[in-house]
């Protein structure tokens, strides 16, 4: 596996923005992608190359343009890029998988790009992780990479993984963008399980505000380079220790994209607990984590927390019973019996409010089910991000 990548100007001079990941033959890509009815170009193609066939030869990715709303010459520039790139890899059309984010509504600057291509296949590497990171950042501050490392049967298995994304952060799927690569030896239809679990308890687990990206895509690639006996099912030792690992991998990248939230300065976990299913905990977890209110309450370190229970009240659980959830902040307890609790001073709230890391904490008392979201605070610079966005 390598990977290259070129400053093609497709929004910015001077700045890497297109991508081409290369794999040998034999590898296998398994892929979670948004739900958003306005998906973009590159993921209908993706879908449509991943349904047809499941190797993979490369990917090609590019920032500054999302080629999303952008009709059937969005997929013709889509379907170009894929050409191009297989030509100079020496491979099939559809074994070439193309993302692209950036800005909703433009076309992409197909000369600029396919240049840049050439650029890219000349400088593949197979320690360009973290260029590549920097390569498919958009108002990310900073490159996002986790790695790990297992032992399955003597062989030394890796997962190395990179993301991006900082806004419009709801994924309803995966990542805004999220690569992750084991050199295992991994059946296909192994593979889509691991990339759904990853999904559901990394990237479906994090808001930044509520919005999901019309370019959403998550990809798990392995490339069968670690010698391992092949994983084919589930239930052995071994495909819950790379299952483990890719999870961990996964996470690392969704809390990096939360702490990078586009003017976050706070970084807020919601555990939901004790619930009647796994669905109705994240379902409050993502109303209390997806409120302006809560999240501005929390940049100013104002404990008005009568509003995290307005948003466990709004988030359509049925029969809720009220009177037996107990709301902690940190470890101090702020609501129970329906009501604030007797030990509960504001100045213990605002106290834990002011910390960078902070913990809410619901109980809901009715089973014994749990779900954990990450989101991060609303400041005034998330306003200035993205009123400037295309500026």
């Amino acid at each position: 596996m390598r990977l290259g990548h070129a400053r093609a100007h497709i929004k910015k001079p001077d700045r890497k923005d297109v991508l081409v990941v290369a794999f040998d033959e034999g590898s296998t890509v398994a892929g979670v992608f948004t739900k958003n009815q306005f998906c973009a170009a590159p993921v209908l193609v993706c879908r449509e190359h991943l349904k047809k066939h499941a190797s993979v030869r490369a990917l090609v990715v590019n920032t500054g343009c999302a080629n999303a709303g952008t009709g059937a010459q969005g997929l013709a520039d889509a379907r170009a890029t894929c050409e191009a790139a297989a030509k100079l890899i020496g491979c099939a059309p559809r074994e070439v998988l193309p993302f692209s984010t950036g800005v909703i509504l433009e076309h992409l600057p197909m000369d600029r790009l396919l240049a840049g291509l050439p650029a890219c296949m000349a400088g593949l590497t197979a320690d360009g992780w973290g260029d590549a990171a920097e390569a498919i950042m958009t108002t990310d501050t900073l490159p996002k990479a986790a790695s790990r490392q297992i032992d399955i049967h003597g062989h030394t298995v890796t997962i190395t993984g990179i993301a991006k994304g900082a806004g419009m952060i709801e994924p309803n799927m995966a990542t805004m963008l999220g690569f992750i690569a084991t050199d295992a030896v991994v059946g296909e239809d192994v593979l889509a399980d691991m990339v759904k679990e990853a999904a559901d308890l990394s990237f479906n687990a994090i808001t930044v505000d509520g919005d999901t990206s019309t370019n959403d895509s998550f990809v798990l690639i392995a490339t069968a380079q670690a010698g391992n006996p092949p994983i084919n099912g589930e239930g052995t030792a071994e495909y819950a220790k790379l299952q483990e690992a890719v999870n961990a991998v996964a996470i690392d990248l969704a809390q990096a994209i939360v702490r990078d939230g586009e003017g976050a300065t706070k970084f807020i976990t919601v555990k939901v607990e004790g619930g009647q299913t796994r669905e109705e905990c994240m379902r409050i977890g993502k109303s209390i984590a997806n409120s302006p209110l809560v999240k501005t309450a929390f940049f100013a370190s104002d404990p008005n927390l009568g509003r995290i229970l307005a948003a466990i009240g709004k988030a359509r659980v049925k029969d809720l019973d009220t009177s037996k959830i107990r709301v902690y902040l940190d470890a101090v307890l702020v609501a129970e019996h329906g009501g604030r609790a007797e030990s509960y001073r504001e100045e213990l709230g605002a106290a834990v409010m002011k910390q960078p890391e902070i913990t809410i904490r619901v109980v809901l008392n009715r089973g014994i089910e749990s779900g954990t979201v990450w989101t991060c605070d609303f400041s005034y610079d998330y306003v200035k991000i993205n009123a400037d966005y295309r500026s």
